[in-house]
């Protein structure tokens, strides 16, 4: 007696064209329950994927196209050097399809460069100041889907890249469908409620067609598939090298900002560096530091007692590090100008594509809230610098006196 395997047991793999064809499937069940569809893509291998995997099986035939589709591109103005160039070059492929691309950013005053340097917010760490994500990406994205809505009737489908990954999978740390708003196994992630997203319960639906997807999949289309004529010629090559390709382990495809101020390793744009078309950009390996540099006492500004909150009550950290100071923000400013001229100097001599840590724009932000003086909200400016000694305040009010006394 013969037992029927699963393609989810641990000893049975899923082959390429039986990902694609499961990709199909879930496509094919939720996507006509939808007349508005929308696309979140962050210029990554998974979101990458999944986007030209659709545009492409709409372009064939093989799934039914929405009234309407929009493309939501996560511009972090972060992101490495070779996925935010191939994310402008797929742009422009998108729109020759005349589908429509919207490039969500955060506001100029909440751009990542601009928090640190114009107004002086530290940069994150991921203990007690971890802003990034939500701000330079999660609002914004959410923003220009309330937005999008209210140009709409009813919900919208939002397709993700997420994919969990052949061991997942494998282990059954998480079941395809989960009897999640009644989907089938291998059908995809779909949730008819996108999850945290304040205000948009309802209207929304989100959809995870690569959920099942091998790393190694993922690797074949983006470099070998979807640049054929035949997939769609899209320009997706760089963005595999960006991962180091087929080398690429699952757990360490991983990429983030440049200089991500939340990562040990520097590991992807290391992995970038050793291709020789992007050694150029080795200057770059300055900004991590910088973000170490600007945490240290000396290049902040911090409370000098027991700070009242108003409930009458004292901080918890009355004596607690707070923003940079201006001179810090000047330094870094011209630290992080001279990397980016550094390399688009070379990118010149090279022939290569130039890069954009600041633009115009941007600098010329920094600068006027410099000259407006302006600090985070809760602090003065008249504060001590971080590394100045003094008497130690406790929560409840409490002074411990300098040992020796203060110096005359």
């Amino acid at each position: 007696m013969s037992t029927q395997t699963s393609i989810f047991d641990g000893g049975q793999r899923l082959q390429m064209t039986e990902s694609i064809e499961l990709t199909v499937q879930s496509m094919q069940a939720y996507g006509p329950t939808h007349d508005h569809w929308g696309i979140a893509w962050s210029g990554g291998k998974d979101s990458t994927a999944t986007l030209t995997m659709i545009c492409w099986l709409l372009d064939t035939g093989k799934i039914t196209r929405p009234k309407t589709l929009t493309v939501f591109y996560a511009d972090t103005r972060q992101e490495l050097a070779p996925l935010a160039i191939s994310a402008e070059r797929i742009m422009d492929e998108l729109r020759d399809r005349n589908i429509a691309v919207e490039v969500v950013r955060a506001p100029l005053d909440k751009r990542f460069m601009v928090y640190i340097l114009g107004r002086g917010v530290p940069p994150p760490n991921n203990n007690t100041l971890r802003w990034c994500t939500r701000q330079i990406k999660i609002d914004p994205m959410e923003e220009a889907l309330r937005q999008r809505l209210d140009g709409i009737e009813g919900s919208i489908l939002m397709i993700t890249g997420v994919r969990q990954g052949e061991s997942a999978i494998r282990d059954r740390r998480i079941e395809m469908s989960c009897g999640k708003d009644g989907a089938e196994c291998g059908q995809g992630w779909y949730q008819q409620v996108l999850p945290n997203a304040r205000g948009l319960r309802g209207r929304i639906a989100t959809l995870a067609p690569l959920l099942h997807w091998r790393v190694c999949h993922v690797w074949e289309w983006l470099k070998h598939w979807a640049p054929e004529a035949d997939f769609g010629d899209w320009s997706t090559r760089a963005i595999a090298d960006a991962y180091g390709g087929d080398e690429a382990e699952e757990l360490n495809a991983r990429t983030g900002c440049v200089g991500c101020p939340l990562a040990q390793e520097e590991k992807a744009l290391e992995t970038v560096l050793r291709n020789s078309q992007w050694s150029y950009l080795a200057p770059l390996r300055g900004i991590k530091p910088l973000w170490r540099e600007l945490r240290e006492p000396q290049h902040r500004l911090k409370k000098a007692g027991a700070e009242r909150l108003k409930d009458g009550s004292i901080a918890k950290n009355p004596q607690r590090m707070g923003p940079l100071t201006f001179e810090a923000r000047l330094m870094a400013l011209d630290r992080v100008l001279a990397i980016q001229f550094a390399c688009n100097d070379a990118a010149r001599v090279q022939g290569r594509p130039e890069i954009s840590l600041i633009d115009a724009e941007e600098e010329a932000r920094i600068r006027e809230l410099i000259a407006l003086q302006t600090w985070p909200q809760g602090w003065d400016g008249d504060e001590p610098t971080g590394d100045t000694v003094m008497e130690t305040v406790y929560q409840n009010g409490a002074v411990q006196p300098l040992l020796f006394g203060k110096e005359s």
